[in-house]
């Protein structure tokens, strides 16, 4: 018996959850890792370091479920996928991986040892746990834009020519830099809503308005480079979006400009790179009025303005090739099976109101600003 829906429509559901999952993660871990970032400037003695670094002490761990639900889906949904971003990516996924590890072995070392020194070092360690995952996450949608250097043959196996290094050219280096200038707002976003009005509180406004700036004209410069870098790729030919998922059924070509094609197309997809511009302007503004709440707000509504930019432009494609781009996999030729799709999207209708119930009443719980004071009297605190 067939599922009740569609196969085109659960690929484009699939394909918006998968969106979902991202932003998900970028909202939430998003401002861990910024604060992360910041630990080392925003903060000068241990005692505002301590307070800094239980702002997400409580919360970072749920967060980070977000980049693990994100992984799980895109094995789930989008097997091809999955196969090609993780082999390709494998050195790079490895120092993120590495640098993530930092962050809980820094939360549970640091106040291990009185010693300045001894705690001085696993600060940096934390800085190193927020600052190159962002930079690193910001370079892979780099590369998926302009292409990944992979080719499937007959079989439909994946063979990934590139190297780590090759992974950061000029136009990946400038969408890490975003990733970077777009989190630490987002952080120090977070730090203004979240840690006592004080000289952390203002060393964070400061380092949050220049991360606005940066993220408006990062991603101004980044568009243009899209927009005039030819870079783009479009699907030829028929396409059977109800059709099994093989590449080879499809034929996509390199096409310069095409990123763009999709807001002629479809005008309604320009409100994401409006917000994409908008958010950090309104963070902006609410940082220098003292309207942390809306600073937060518009820090978040840049994050997803910036990620929903990516994937609007690149619909239908989830992940071009730069050498074969008709090993190009997307929304129809790269997911899983009808019915595989259908019975995931009936766990994912239990589970996640679930999830973000849960997370709603975590952070409703744990409502309010940490001071210096409970730094010193509370023997929970990090």
């Amino acid at each position: 018996m067939a599922p009740p829906i569609d196969y085109e429509t659960l690929r484009l559901i699939w394909w918006g959850l998968m969106g979902i999952l991202l932003i998900g993660f970028a909202l939430t871990d998003g401002f861990d890792l910024g604060v992360a970032a910041l630990l080392p400037f925003v903060a000068k003695t241990d005692a505002e370091r301590r307070m800094v670094i239980n702002s997400i002490g409580a919360t970072w761990e749920g967060n980070q479920v977000w980049f693990i639900l994100g992984g799980g889906a895109i094995f789930a949904a989008w097997p091809f996928v999955y196969a090609v971003s993780f082999s390709g990516f494998y050195l790079a996924m490895f120092l993120v991986l590495a640098a993530l590890i930092l962050r809980p072995v820094g939360f549970k070392y640091r106040s291990k040892k009185p010693d300045a020194a001894w705690r001085s070092r696993w600060d940096w360690a934390l800085f190193v746990g927020g600052s190159v995952p962002a930079l690193v996450f910001g370079v892979a949608v780099g590369n998926v834009l302009t292409g990944i250097p992979f080719r499937l043959d007959g079989d439909l196996r994946s063979f990934y020519e590139g190297s780590l290094l090759g992974l950061f050219h000029p136009f990946s280096l400038l969408a890490g830099l975003l990733s970077v200038a777009m989190l630490v707002l987002h952080g120090a976003s977070w730090l203004a809503i979240k840690i006592e009005r004080g000289a952390v509180h203002d060393r964070a406004k400061r380092f949050g308005q220049i991360a606005a700036i940066l993220s408006v004209l990062l991603f101004a410069i980044g568009g243009l480079m899209v927009a005039r870098g030819g870079m783009g790729f479009r699907v030829t030919g028929a396409v059977d979006p109800m059709g099994p998922s093989n590449p080879h059924l499809m034929a996509m070509i390199a096409a310069p400009g095409a990123w763009m094609s999709n807001y002629a197309l479809h005008p309604w997809m320009l409100v994401a790179p409006v917000f994409g511009f908008a958010g950090p302007l309104i963070a902006l503004a609410g940082i220098r009025t003292g309207r942390e709440v809306l600073a937060f707000g518009g820090s978040s509504l840049g994050t997803l303005g910036i990620i929903a930019t990516v994937g609007l432009s690149m619909f239908p494609f989830i992940l071009p090739s730069s050498i074969d781009p008709a090993s190009s996999l997307t929304v129809w030729n790269a997911s899983s099976s009808h019915v595989t799709l259908f019975i995931m999207l009936l766990v994912t209708l239990v589970f996640l109101p679930i999830v973000l119930l849960y997370t709603a009443w975590v952070y409703k719980i744990l409502f309010g600003r940490i001071t210096l004071k409970d730094v010193g009297t509370n023997p929970d605190f990090y």
